[in-house]
Parts: structure tokens; sequence; C-alpha cells
């Protein structure tokens, strides 16, 4: 059985090859672009079958250079919401997977494609519906047009498709093998090194009509997202467009005290209540930026329905459980 997985280097396609090689699948091709040549660390540990570079592979592809693929996992995108650049942004993420989506209909290849939860943007309602997809940003139209493009050649389920189309609307994901995003990486990620650092992490303040910390994002752990995705590898009937977070919106302070109290746990301190994590000085709660307001979604949390609709009824982690099991995995690094 052979596998393409896009953005293979990234973090979450990273993760997905672990999991494909931890089933015996290793007959894999890894597509990327390494011109950020540390990526490389994600898939060192792996076994793939072959590696492409990302402007090599999508045109072979659609000549059929690989022979029978029974699936591609379209993990590849510019996922930076501060990209300003719309020309570049629509280039990576909206021509070139309805590229990518003809390609695999004329091959009959299964298509699971990341989507996004920037394209409810606005919205207070995140459902897979299109009277709630308003983006904030370029990224998220991006992401939108593709959903939008689909819909329009597939109908409202993707009902009339000849093989798996299955789009998955990534909430907050963090987790093992992002340390390469830069500033896009997970808030876990940032404050396990301020921690580190500073003996502090940092919040936003006072934002939104949310206090100090308290807005609320759906925080996917990477383990999840990987099981859903093979939730629906396992199962071709399934095909549309699904929300991919845990449910359950938790605010920015849960976050920080996780990675604070399982950070001094591993150094046999006692843990500590929000409260005296701020009165220690150990939460830091700084002016909210202004090149983002506008433009920052302060509450997010998925509507499961479409998804445990179709039957996948995994149980996700809540923000102290997957927290706690990714900081202790950067300890061990």
């Amino acid at each position: 059985m052979k596998i393409v997985v896009t953005g293979a280097a990234g973090f979450i396609g990273s993760n997905l090859v672990k999991a494909l090689n931890a089933r015996g699948i290793d007959d894999i091709i890894a597509v990327d672009d390494l011109t950020q040549g540390d990526k490389f660390r994600n898939l060192a540990d792996l076994k793939i079958a072959d590696y492409l570079d990302a402007g090599d592979f999508y045109g072979r592809f659609a000549e059929g250079a690989f022979g029978r693929i029974e699936a591609v996992f379209h993990e590849g995108a510019c996922s930076d919401t501060m990209e300003q650049d719309g020309k570049y942004m629509m280039a990576n993420n909206y021509t070139l997977s309805c590229d990518l989506f003809r390609a695999c209909q004329n091959q009959n290849v299964r298509l699971l494609y990341a989507s996004s939860a920037a394209t409810y943007g606005g919205s207070s309602v995140f459902s897979e519906s299109p009277e709630f997809e308003k983006p904030l940003n370029v990224y998220g139209y991006s992401k939108l047009l593709f959903d939008q493009h689909l819909r329009l050649g597939l109908g409202t389920q993707f009902e009339n498709t000849k093989t798996q189309v299955a789009g998955f609307r990534y909430f907050n994901v963090y987790g093992p093998r992002e340390q390469h995003k830069g500033r896009m990486a997970s808030v876990a990620f940032h404050q396990f090194n301020q921690f580190k650092a500073e003996g502090k992490v940092k919040l936003f303040g006072e934002y939104g009509g949310y206090g100090p910390g308290g807005q609320m994002r759906d925080f996917i752990f990477i383990d999840d997202v990987v099981a859903v995705n093979l939730w629906f590898f396992d199962h071709p009937e399934k095909s549309g467009i699904f929300n991919l977070g845990t449910g359950s919106a938790q605010p920015f302070n849960d976050v920080a005290m996780a990675v604070v109290n399982t950070l001094r746990q591993h150094q046999n301190i006692a843990s500590l209540s929000l409260k005296d994590a701020v009165r220690g000085g150990m939460i830091d709660y700084i002016g909210f930026p202004e090149a983002l307001m506008g433009k920052y979604q302060s509450y997010t949390q998925a509507d499961l329905s479409a998804l445990r609709g179709v039957g996948c009824d995994h149980a996700f982690a809540d923000v102290q459980t997957g927290v706690t099991a990714y900081m202790q995995w950067l300890n061990a690094q």
C-alpha cells in the first residue's frame, strides 16, 4: 500500500508518517520543501520509501508517475496566519490543492486534506456551514476557498465524489514535532521555552471581552488529530468537511497552568493555583498586540456534530492531559 504525505516534514505531516509507520506502513512518499533545512529532524527517525521536493511532486503525480497510490494525506500549506502575501498564499493553499484534487480524482486516489478553523474567523458558531464562515485573514480565506471549490464540484457533503475526499478543520493543535514553526508554534511550546528561560510564561491581557488569559480556544493534542485522520483512512466510504477539535473550549490560563505545574513537578516542586502563580510572577500578562486587533479569534469551540454523525467516537484529551504529556516529551528531548 503506497501512501503520499505532503508537508511530511512539518508538524502534522510528520506525526502522520510516524503513526503510519506504527501500523507497519512505510511505503510512503514524503513531499515537502526543505528550504528550512532543520525540518529534516522530523523525518530522521521515520521510515519512508522516497522523498520529493514539493516543486517536483505535483506535476509528476498528475502524470501518474508513481503508480498506484492508495491515499494522499495533504498537509502541505503555508500556515502562517500573519502572512500578508495573498498571491503566495493562494498559490500554495488554493491553486495547488485544486490541482492535487483533480489528479486524485483522475487516478481514483483518496484525498484527506488539512482545512482550518481559521475558515470561521470572526464567527461565534463553529459548524461546517457557509453562513458561519467568516475568515479574518488571507490564510483562512485560502483554506475556505478550497472547501468551497470542492462543495461546488462534489455537493455540500461531497456526495458526488468518485473516491474519498475528507477535509479536516484543525483547531489549535499542539504537540511534538512543531519546533520548526517559529512564531506559529503552539502557545504550549512557547510557554515551555519561556518558563525554562525566565521562570514565567506570557499571556495576552484583557481583550475581546475576556479577562487576562481568559480568551478561550479549542486546544487539541496532535495524537488526537492523527487518530481521527487514521479513522477516516480506515473508513474510505466517509467523505465531507469535518471539524477537528475537542468540542470543548478552554482558556489560555489552563494551558499556562498545565505548563507551569508540569515543569514544577519535574523539579519536585508543588503545584500552584492560577491565583498563586500570578501572585508569584510565574504568569506574565502582556498588552494585546496592535497587529492582531480585529484579526484574532478570542473564542473557538468545534461543533463535533458532523464528526460524530459519521460514526467517529474518538475521545479527545483535555488541556491538562495533553499539555502534561507534551511537556514531559519536551523535557525528555
